[in-house]
Formats: structure tokens, C-alpha cells, sequence
């Protein structure tokens, strides 16, 4: 029995796999997920779309309705030398479990809440620093407006993707 030849069918089968997996990668699931297109692929299939439609968008808080469970992967981008604050609309005790990461910067945050219907400019901060990831979760401990301000030092724009999970709505950036 030769045991080179069923060695070297074995590295040809692994390798055509990897590069399988890789043409996958690139023209399927990065478009998909993340909007990320280097080969124009994802856009001639139609897989931008699906990726652009969670992409960050402002809702008016006014138009609200009642928290349910949802899931959201959000893009959002920091310009250079700004900081942007992202918000959600949240009840008292509801729970969120979120996820975020940068495209390799540190950002300075801060996850904080506003109570609903306060004039006064009261926060609340939850977490306070400067990473390029953090995972964790969070009640609310009123109703009101909760999320993160992020502010980015650098000379070049930040991508953030955030993965949320949890009982809230989308308010987005808050002008």
C-alpha cells in the first residue's frame, strides 16, 4: 500500500477546500454580513442589500412603539477627530447584550443613559474607556434613551460594527 499517494490526495483535497472556502468568503458572506465587497461580487449577486438593510439609521422617538426582542448588526462610522453618540430607546429593566468592534482603532466610550422626559442634562455612565472591542450587557435601570459615545482621536474615520440583542429600539445617531 502507498501511502504517499493517499498523503498527497489528502493535501490536494485541503487545499482545493481552503480555496473553496476562501472564494466563498470573499464573494458571498462578506457581502452579505458585513457589507464588505472586494471583489464586486456581493453587489452583482444582490448581497450588499442584505447587510445595508441592518446598516445604522435614525428613527424618530416619537414614532416608538413598546420594546420587544430583537436582534440587530449595525455599521456605523466615526469620522476623524468627532465623536458621535448611538442610541437606543430602552424601558425600565429591559436587557440588552451587545457586542462592538472597530476596525482595528481604540476608541475613547462612554455607554451611558438618559432618563426620558429629563431637562436637566442627566446621564448615567455604565462603562467609561478606550478599546477597540468590548462585549457585555446591560438593564436598564430606567425608561429612557441608553447607548454609547464614541469618540475617535485619529486622523482617519473608525468603522464600528455593533451586534445588539435584547429588548430595545433603534433611535441611532443622535444629532
Amino acid at each position: 500500500m502507498d501511502h504517499s499517494v493517499n498523503l498527497s490526495t489528502l493535501i490536494k483535497a485541503s487545499v482545493a477546500a481552503t480555496i473553496v472556502a476562501v472564494i466563498a468568503l470573499l464573494t458571498l458572506i462578506l457581502p452579505a454580513e458585513y457589507n464588505i465587497d472586494p471583489t464586486g461580487i456581493g453587489q452583482r449577486l444582490g448581497l450588499t442589500v442584505l447587510a445595508q438593510s441592518a446598516e445604522a439609521s435614525p428613527v424618530d422617538p416619537e414614532s416608538v412603539p413598546e420594546s420587544t426582542e430583537s436582534q440587530q448588526v449595525l455599521e456605523i462610522t466615526v469620522p476623524a477627530n468627532k465623536g458621535i453618540e448611538y442610541k437606543l430607546q430602552m424601558e425600565q429593566y429591559d436587557k440588552v447584550t451587545y457586542e462592538w468592534m472597530t476596525d482595528g482603532s481604540s476608541l475613547y466610550f462612554d455607554l451611558h443613559g438618559e432618563p426620558e422626559g429629563d431637562t436637566t442634562g442627566y446621564f448615567e455612565s455604565y462603562a467609561i474607556a478606550t478599546l477597540d472591542t468590548m462585549k457585555g450587557s446591560f438593564t436598564a435601570p430606567f425608561n429612557g434613551s441608553h447607548g454609547w459615545y464614541w469618540k475617535n482621536t485619529s486622523n482617519n474615520p473608525v468603522a464600528i460594527q455593533l451586534i445588539l440583542n435584547g429588548q430595545f429600539q433603534i433611535i441611532g445617531i443622535k444629532p
